[in-house]
């Protein structure tokens, strides 16, 4: 089976050779629908393969094109390598693509895995894109943002966030939170605060924000005040966790009629 995504490439050529090659990469389709057997088929989870990467890529990219269009940050690669942009994008993509291709080992420490995992894939598809130098950067800063892309902070597990493109690949993943994204768990009886509140969230917009105080704002729609566990309990810590918070407004209201409303709106 081949998976193949879209990424707005927008004239970057670097990212548009490493996207041919991601189309190419059987082994790395191959992961992914081992990730989905291990994670959806053995143990209930939400989608962990290619529909979860191809939305986290397009997020991850989109909130750091936002970021760096404003001139609000200089992404690391190019403050400590003095590498570009688009190497930036390619990064965030790749971190994005392989943060959860550990999931074919286990759940727990899948981040760990993932980056074990993803070394091999890195050096297939940065080459011949990049020298040997510009693989080495490049690999360790995708594997920087993978391992620390899970949601709770520790400042002595290792798992700091130490790039703003590692943080962007959190704060993105963190944002694949719509409804169906819980079905599946859900209709397999897997009834329990992560399912429920994930069904409660109806849609989920990144923005730039010209009103208000933040430059970007998170706009998220929900059917039930449940859907405040998924904001306060799994985006709220990545973004603090990110170094980018001083970035970001996060904006939450109920839209269903029938609910005993507990609250109106719920804002970070």
């Amino acid at each position: 089976m081949s998976y193949v995504f879209n990424i707005p490439i927008r004239g970057n050529r670097k990212l548009k050779a490493v996207m041919e090659r991601i189309k190419e990469d059987k082994k790395l389709q191959t992961y992914w629908r081992c990730s989905n057997v291990m994670a959806i088929e053995r143990m209930g989870y939400t989608d962990h393969g290619p529909t979860h990467v191809k939305i986290v890529s397009n997020i991850a990219l989109k909130l750091l094109r936002i970021l760096t269009e404003k001139k609000l940050i200089t992404p690391s690669i190019v403050e400590n390598y003095g590498m570009t942009e688009d190497d930036a994008e390619v990064i965030v993509v790749l971190g994005s693509i392989l943060h959860d291709v550990g999931m074919i080992v286990q759940r727990r420490d899948h981040e760990k895995y993932s980056a074990f995992i993803a070394y091999d894939v890195l050096q297939n598809l940065l080459t011949p894109i990049y020298t040997v130098e510009e693989r080495a950067i490049i690999t360790s800063e995708v594997l920087h943002a993978i391992v620390c892309h899970e949601e709770q902070p520790s400042m002595d597990s290792g798992t700091r966030v130490l790039t703003k493109e590692a943080g962007i690949v959190g704060i993105a993943d963190a944002l694949d939170m719509e409804a169906g994204r819980a079905r599946i768990p859900f209709n397999s009886g897997k009834i329990d605060i992560h399912a429920v509140s994930a069904l409660s969230i109806e849609k989920v917009e990144v923005e730039p924000n010209e009103k208000g105080p933040k430059p970007l704002i998170i706009k998220i729609r929900m059917s039930n005040s449940a859907g405040v566990f998924q904001i306060d309990e799994l985006l709220k810590p990545r973004i603090k966790k990110s170094g980018l918070e001083q970035y970001f407004h996060v904006t939450a209201e109920i839209t269903g009629e029938k609910e005993n409303r507990i609250i109106e709106k719920f804002e970070i």
